[in-house]
């Protein structure tokens, strides 16, 4: 900061631009508050359908979420802006106040030019007379103290300017386009961020080896403070660069690289790992120009061996840093091309096992799971958070058709049928065998089908299914009524599998009629039984063709499970309680309606329900008949827990005015106050469930089919009736439930009988 410029400063543009931010920023606000009620809420409340289902509705939402990162972004500039102004304002009065003084003094401040002052002592005007020769009216140490006072102001006052530059240029930096959601209260918070994150940066750097336990702990607590902040995670990593990050993590994942750090800290090693795999993934969103480069230098890495004893490479440590974090569709789905392209290669087209991990050869996955080795696991881990670029990576080919193969193998396909996978062991001192690869693979699957991250419960913003998704869906499907041991072997994997089917419970719905979904032009009563189902079973986006026999022998697999059973049964008891509420609405369009008997459909939606629950119930007799160590009370354990996991969820999302959301998950309705017959039931369900789970005896549902055919009239006759109430419908509407539900249940039972004795070892 020049002596002249902060001595004659006028802050009147700055002032200005302080003003006309604070302005902005007021606007801004009433632009996010009209985006959020008057465009994102009504987006949800509309009766989408088709490609504006997928992609107007989403779009919307994405619109509507800007004006409030615009929002952000303004607010977090004028605060930056605020601040630095009054700390200048305060520097220029501190330099008046301090050339003052020194006026007093006899001293005189001259700007030397080049940003560079001198302090002079002002000249007697009797020195002439004065035998000594002395011309000075003050003496040195006024000089020097004066001297240093205005250097010190003029330093502060350059600190506060430049990092305001820095913060400010790196907050605009974040997106090419659009706006960032960083958000800093203060000029000194935002530097700070950006000051730990070249500090930090530089101790990265460092060779593991050369990593002090003082230094290691410097980087686990701040890593742990920061990984969120869009600032110091896109300077910390682009100031590391990708090699150093590979380099980084394989040392200190290494004992024999860095012996002090695991003897010292070997039990916080994976809260690094997980606070590096986040700061890397809130990086990953910026589009800086240096965030670009460290993605490309990332991929180009993947193959090549890194760290000391170069017996790993890239994608083997990247993968294990991938496993917590959203990371950036766009590198997620470049990183995976490049993997399974490395995968291809080292499996000679999947034909043998690759990755084969040595007794010596180290860590890598210091998270609870697997070794590490294998970097499949670490990235399907990752996907699980990236919907998007799940469903992209599935979907895509691990083999291309070409000239010597005849047909393409997809890396769904490949991974969930084919694969070879390696013998893994897990990452505690227990050193047992791992599932964590094709667990994580369900849970990459669960969001690749699903639209929203593993483990998560759908909202209303949460995309209807597109393409890619329904294709998958029915690829599951397919691939588990071909060979139920691809599930069954796996049972850990049930959990997803039931969780993406209670998704699909309109298009399973559906699939249990066996209406064929493509009439020809010529058959006008298939055409009407088509149009009659899609207003029976009406859903967002796309549908998913799959049909009766995949789909019972599907559910069958995934009853076997108590965690796979609990999703569908819990979803399918909801989702028919929905559509009850939906139906039976009076203010319901009578172009929305499927019959004008409303006791067909009635009867129809407690049938097919009934189905669904028939078919659970076999897979849920077969595992506890069968060889698998699971009791009838587990299933019913497990229905109680879904309470905890809907909590909140129940009766919420249903829409407004006409909306109906497919989603089971989420619900269906008409009108703000649907969904209270549906919780009802809920309610009940769960609490019977849960007095099975405590009684010694067990539920008798395993062993007695009878008591299981009256527990699922149960719940859907008091669906319909309080359903019914709820409208002042004074018709049998739960007798009808009660019985047709009834029918379907056994039928159920019957179908899955016929389509999958192969299936059943004893029932």
């Amino acid at each position: 900061m020049d002596f002249n410029a902060l001595y004659h400063a006028n802050f009147k543009l700055l002032d200005d631009a302080v003003t006309d931010w604070s302005t902005l920023v007021k606007h801004l606000e009433d632009l996010k508050k009209g985006a959020e009620d008057g465009l994102h809420k009504a987006a949800n409340a509309a009766n989408w359908a088709g490609v504006n289902a997928q992609v107007s509705k989403e779009f919307i939402g994405k619109t509507a979420g800007e004006f409030g990162d615009a929002h952000t972004q303004a607010t977090s500039i004028y605060k930056i802006l605020l601040d630095t102004r009054n700390e200048l304002k305060s520097f220029h009065q501190q330099l008046t106040d301090a050339v003052s003084r020194g006026k007093g003094k006899n001293l005189t401040v001259v700007d030397t030019g080049d940003g560079k002052f001198t302090v002079m002592g002002n000249t007697r005007p009797d020195w002439n007379s004065d035998p000594s020769g002395n011309k000075s009216t003050t003496n040195q140490k006024d000089v020097d103290d004066l001297r240093d006072e205005i250097q010190g102001i003029l330093s502060k006052a350059t600190e506060s300017d430049n990092t305001a530059k820095t913060v400010l240029m790196a907050l605009v930096d974040q997106t090419k386009m659009g706006f960032s959601d960083a958000s800093y209260k203060d000029r000194d918070a935002a530097a700070a961020a950006v000051k730990e994150a070249d500090e930090l940066a530089k101790l990265a750097k460092k060779d593991p080896d050369d990593l002090t336990v003082k230094e290691f702990d410097l980087l686990n607590a701040g890593l742990k403070k920061y990984h969120d902040d869009p600032l110091f995670a896109e300077r910390f990593t682009t100031r590391l660069g990708a090699k150093k990050t590979l380099e980084f993590w394989a040392g200190v994942a290494d004992p024999s690289v860095s012996p002090d750090l695991t003897r010292e800290r070997r039990d916080q090693f994976d809260e690094l790992q997980k606070s590096l795999g986040l700061t890397l993934a809130t990086a990953s969103q910026s589009d800086t120009p240096g965030m670009d480069q460290w993605k490309r230098d990332v991929i180009e890495l993947g193959d090549q061996p890194v760290g000391h004893r170069k017996n790993v490479i890239g994608f083997q440590v990247m993968s294990n840093l991938m496993r917590t974090g959203d990371y950036d569709d766009g590198f997620m789905t470049e990183y995976g091309k490049r993997l399974m392209a490395t995968e291809r290669r080292l499996t000679h087209d999947g034909n043998y096992i690759g990755w084969g991990r040595m007794a010596s050869d180290p860590y890598l996955n210091r998270m609870a799971g697997d070794s590490g080795w294998d970097p499949l696991s670490g990235y399907l881990k990752g996907l699980s958070n990236n919907p998007d670029a799940a469903t992209d990576f599935f979907n895509d080919d691990f083999i291309p058709k070409d000239g010597d193969h005849k047909h393409a193998v997809s890396n769904f396909k490949y991974l969930f049928e084919e694969r070879h996978w390696p013998n893994e062991i897990k990452s505690d001192i227990s050193g047992g065998a791992s599932d964590d690869g094709r667990n994580n693979l369900a849970s990459a699957l669960e969001a690749a089908a699903t639209g929203h991250p593993a483990g998560e419960i759908p909202t209303d913003d949460t995309p209807a299914h597109n393409p890619g998704q329904a294709k998958l869906f029915a690829n599951i499907v397919s691939s588990i009524s071909e060979d139920n041991g691809r599930l069954t072997a796996h049972s850990y994997m049930s959990d997803s599998m039931g969780q993406i089917a209670s998704e699909y419970l309109p298009d399973i719905d559906r699939a249990t009629t066996d209406v064929d979904r493509h009439p020809g032009k010529g058959d006008p009563a298939g055409q009407a039984a088509w149009e009659r189902l899609q207003k029976l079973y009406p859903v967002q986006g796309t549908a998913a063709e799959v049909n009766h026999r995949d789909v019972s022998r599907f559910l069958f697999a995934v009853g076997q499970d108590p965690h796979g059973y609990a999703a569908v049964e819990v979803g399918q008891k909801r989702y028919m309680g929905k559509l009850l509420e939906y139906h039976l609405n009076p203010d319901l369009p009578e172009s929305q309606r499927p019959d004008r008997d409303l006791e067909l459909t009635v009867r129809d939606i407690a049938r097919h329900s009934g189905q669904v629950s028939g078919t659970l119930a076999m897979g849920r007799n077969e595992a506890v008949a069968g060889p698998a160590d699971v009791k009838d009370k587990d299933f019913d354990h497990s229905v109680a827990q879904w309470k905890n996991f809907l909590s909140g969820t129940v009766g919420t999302g249903v829409g407004v005015g006409t909306s109906f959301i497919a989603s089971p998950a989420v619900g269906a309705g008409v009108g703000g106050a649907a969904g209270t017959a549906t919780s009802m039931m809920l309610e009940e369900l769960f609490k019977d469930a849960e007095g099975s789970a405590k009684d010694d005896a067990g539920a008798k549902m395993g062993e007695d089919w009878e008591n299981g055919t009256q527990a699922n009239m149960k719940y859907t006759s008091a669906a319909a009736f309080n359903t019914a109430k709820q409208y002042h419908l004074d018709r049998d509407v739960s007798t009808w439930a009660e019985q047709s539900s009834n029918q379907g249940f056994l039928e159920g039972g019957d179908y899955m009988e016929r389509v999958g004795a192969e299936l059943v070892t004893d029932i």
